[in-house]
């Protein structure tokens, strides 16, 4: 099996995005992550450009990596410096990292109108470069900056560009599609000519301006390419970088290649949610791969179809990138969708069970609830249509103050009453807002009966108005989003006021944790505990 390095920048070239600022922890922390998938290589930064990357390149020596190798990255010397004195290479020298990828131009517009040097003298900034890192007993990989729009206008020059780092010892020779604009069968021609004129290892940096920066990866890999750079989640200036969550699985399971480590390709959906996370972004749900619908089946005849076969409507198992199959339920589903949610509960022969859920949720869309996004709510419905659900708490009411004071700042204050197994609970919370604050109060009244529910965090809110023709009088939809140290789940809640539709999505966010609970024994040992 042929085996391809997988260069990972999403620390360097990734953080140039629009809106990503990775702190020194999070670079470190992703960089555990990295090694855990199983990169080859990481570049770490830009050692001359920020304090922040300075202090990686220390800090990172103390990581203990069990297999990818760091890399610092810098430009060639400066024209008409010595390489010796030149700051860019220094910095290089003092990240003390093993591999230092050095970026040069191959086109001759950028050579006369961005360095403007003579042509000959970027050939020797480049040789000069390798050679002296060469010297310092470092790999070096030579990023080819333009290199495609360079051999499109002045082919001989960029392939002279190649060959002066080949002879210098350039570890790897990386052809970069630097503006992104390259076709795939541009890329397969290009790249074929240039095996037939450069030893050594090919790689290939591309960007996403034409949205074909997966294609042309892997149209390079077709026609010679080794070493592949991206980053995750195709992360990057413009319009991003190659993603290695699609390049690596379509290397791996669809063209035979070897790329990470044993098992890493079952923990790439756990890394990309992981680097959407701490770059404080939202993931893309229909990512390839990776994305939370990718697998997500709704159509009636899909599910029905994925029942008998999962073939049918995937591509590959889920589970092979670490991801997981969704069956969602809305209006279009049909018995075959309820059937495949409900699977734990036994029903596949009560039909006419199974016909009351199917029109329950299509009465219920109709009014504006959408289960797709609430699975946590769908269940409790189940359980309720089957008779497989008891209330944890009963409401005796609720009143919500929103007060503005001298300091012109709202204050919200909430008040809860419930009636936990007899027992009468009265609690007030101030908060931000009315959700705020009901949370708040309703916690603190069940508090005493049910401690676990200390673990659990309401993380997102959104709200939709359903029909906005109505205007003030509308019906708005709440999404509500919680997670605990185990699971993230949705609930739903719609009416035409905003803190009753909350409420409902709230209640429901809070059963179904106890719910959790109640099955695995907890609830029960919390009342005997109380009792």
């Amino acid at each position: 099996m042929d085996r391809i390095f997988i260069y990972d920048t999403t620390l360097r070239d990734g953080s140039q995005g629009e809106g990503i600022s990775f702190s020194l922890q999070d670079k470190l922390a992703i960089t555990l992550k990295l090694d855990e998938l199983g990169v080859d290589y990481i570049e770490g930064g830009y050692p001359i450009a920020n304090p922040k990357d300075e202090s990686y390149f220390k800090e990172v020596k103390s990581l203990k990596l069990r297999h990818a190798r760091i890399a610092s990255f810098g430009s060639t010397r400066r024209g008409n410096t010595r390489v010796g004195d030149d700051k860019n290479i220094k910095a290089l020298l003092m990240a003390e990292t093993p591999v230092v990828t050095i970026v040069g131009k191959c086109w001759d517009f950028q050579v006369n109108n961005v360095l403007k040097v003579p042509l000959e003298e970027n050939l020797k900034m480049v040789s000069d470069t390798i050679a002296y890192l060469k010297s310092k007993d470092k790999g070096v990989f030579f990023d080819a900056e333009h290199f495609f729009d360079g051999y499109k206008k002045n082919r001989e020059y960029a392939l002279k560009v190649l060959q002066e780092a080949q002879l210098s010892g350039a570890d790897a020779i990386v052809l970069c599609d630097t503006n992104g604009g390259s076709l795939p069968a541009e890329i397969a021609e290009i790249v074929g000519d240039v095996r037939g004129k450069v030893k050594g290892m090919l790689g290939i940096h591309v960007h996403n301006d034409g949205d074909l920066a997966v294609a042309n990866t892997l149209a390079s890999v077709d026609c010679g390419v080794r070493q592949v750079q991206g980053t995750i989640n195709g992360f990057g200036e413009r319009c991003g970088n190659a993603d290695l969550c699609s390049i690596i699985p379509n290397l791996v399971l669809k063209m035979g290649y070897h790329c990470l480590e044993d098992g890493g390709l079952k923990k790439l959906t756990e890394v990309s949610r992981y680097v959407y996370e701490t770059a404080n972004l939202l993931l893309r749900p229909n990512q390839p791969f990776v994305g939370v619908s990718a697998f997500a089946h709704k159509g009636g005849l899909h599910v029905n179809a994925i029942q008998k076969d999962k073939g049918t409507y995937e591509h590959i198992s889920p589970e092979s990138v670490g991801n997981e199959r969704k069956i969602l339920i809305s209006e279009l589903s049909g018995s075959s969708t309820i059937l495949a949610k409900v699977e734990k509960f036994n029903l596949a022969h009560d039909d006419k069970l199974m016909r009351a859920i199917l029109e329950e949720v299509q009465n219920l869309e109709n009014e504006g609830y959408q289960f797709e996004s609430a699975e946590a709510s769908f269940e409790l419905l189940v359980r309720k249509k089957i008779g497989r659900y008891k209330t944890f708490f009963d409401l005796e009411g609720f009143r919500v103050i929103v007060e503005k004071r001298e300091n012109g700042l709202p204050v919200t204050e909430a008040t809860v009453k419930v009636k936990v197994n007899g027992v009468q609970e009265l609690s007030a919370s101030e908060g931000g807002g009315p959700v705020n604050a009901l949370d708040s109060a309703l916690r603190k009244a069940l508090d005493r009966f049910y401690p676990s529910l200390k673990d659990m965090k309401l993380v997102d809110y959104k709200v939709r108005v359903i029909n906005p023709r109505s205007g003030t009088a509308a019906k708005v939809r709440v999404i509500i989003e919680s997670r605990d140290k185990e699971t993230i789940w949705n609930t739903v809640g719609v009416s035409e006021n905003l803190i009753d539709a909350s409420w409902h999505a709230l209640v429901d966010s809070i059963e179904y944790k106890l719910l959790k609970e109640q099955e695995v024994g907890k609830i029960l040992d919390q009342r005997n505990n109380l009792a």
